[in-house]
C-alpha cells in the first residue's frame, strides 16, 4: 500500500513524496527515498507537510502522537482504531489547529455504498453485511463494516431488528454484530477488499456491494483526502464529508 500511495504522489504535479516510515524495515531507502524506523526521526530530517499512515491500531498513535508534536498532517487509513484514540485525536487537533483526516476507506464506490446503506436503512428493519478481504487483514470485522453498520444505526434512529437463533450448531456462529447488524468476514487468499449489504423485507432482499480488485482504486481518495487536510484546522472523520455528502 505505502508503494502504491508513494507511486499515486509521484503522479501529481502538486504532490512529491519525500521519505517512508516502517519500524519493521531496515533502515536505508526504499523506492529512492529515505526509510526509517521512527517517525520523530523522519520528520525531523525530511519536515514534511503530511504523513499517510496505512499500519496498525498498536502503531498509529505513536506516529499521530510524533507528528502532531511538529505540526505534521495526518491522513490515516488504519482500521481497529481505539474510539478512546479518536477522541483524544480530535481533541489535540483542535487544540493545535492541525487537519487530520481518519478514513475507514478511501474507495470512492466503497464511501458511496455507505452513504446509499444509510439512505436504504431508513426503509428497513433488518440488515446484514458480509466483508471479503485478503488473507493477511490483521483484524477482523473490517472498520469499513464496522462504520457501515453504525452508520446505518444512525440513520435509522435505532438498532435493527436481528435473528438469534434458538440452537448455534457452532457456538458463536451469529455472535458478531453491531448495533443489529451481523457481521460475516470472510479472509481468503485472491480477495482485495469487498462488501455487500443486504437488507431484508416482506418478499424482497435489497442487495448493495462494492467490489475493488485493485489498490489503485484507493488512491483517489488519498489523493483526495492529502490535499483537504492541508485545509482544516481539525480532525475530519469519513471521507464522506469530503465528498459533499455529509
Amino acid at each position: 500500500m505505502a508503494r502504491e500511495v508513494c507511486g499515486a504522489l509521484r503522479s501529481q504535479p502538486d504532490t512529491e513524496p519525500v521519505g517512508f516510515v516502517d519500524a519493521l524495515a531496515e533502515p536505508g531507502e526504499c523506492q529512492g527515498l529515505t526509510l526509517l524506523r521512527e517517525p520523530d526521526d523522519l520528520f525531523d530530517l525530511r519536515k514534511p507537510d503530511v504523513v499517510i499512515d496505512f499500519t496498525n491500531a498498536e502503531w498509529t498513535p505513536k506516529l499521530a502522537e510524533a507528528a502532531l508534536d511538529r505540526g505534521v498532517r495526518l491522513v490515516i487509513g488504519t482500521s481497529g482504531l481505539a474510539p478512546g484514540f479518536v477522541e483524544d485525536l480530535g481533541r489535540r487537533c483542535a487544540e493545535r489547529r492541525i487537519g487530520a483526516v481518519l478514513a475507514f476507506n478511501f474507495g470512492l464506490g466503497a464511501v458511496l455504498m455507505m452513504h446509499l446503506a444509510g439512505i436504504a436503512s431508513r426503509f428497513y428493519e433488518s440488515a446484514e453485511i458480509i466483508e471479503l478481504h485478503h488473507d493477511q487483514k490483521v483484524d477482523a470485522p473490517s472498520g469499513t463494516a464496522l462504520a457501515t453498520a453504525q452508520g446505518m444505526a444512525a440513520a435509522r434512529g435505532e438498532a435493527f431488528s436481528r435473528n438469534v437463533p434458538e440452537r448455534e450448531n457452532i457456538p458463536g456462529a451469529r455472535s458478531v454484530q453491531q448495533d443489529g447488524v451481523t457481521i460475516h468476514s470472510v479472509r481468503l487468499p485472491g480477495l482485495v477488499a469487498h462488501q455487500e449489504v443486504l437488507f431484508g423485507g416482506t418478499g424482497e432482499i435489497l442487495s448493495l456491494r462494492h467490489d475493488t480488485t485493485s489498490r489503485e482504486s484507493f488512491m483517489p481518495g488519498v489523493l483526495l483526502a492529502t490535499r483537504e487536510v492541508m485545509k482544516r484546522d481539525g480532525l475530519v472523520v469519513g471521507l464522506d464529508s469530503l465528498l459533499g455528502l455529509k
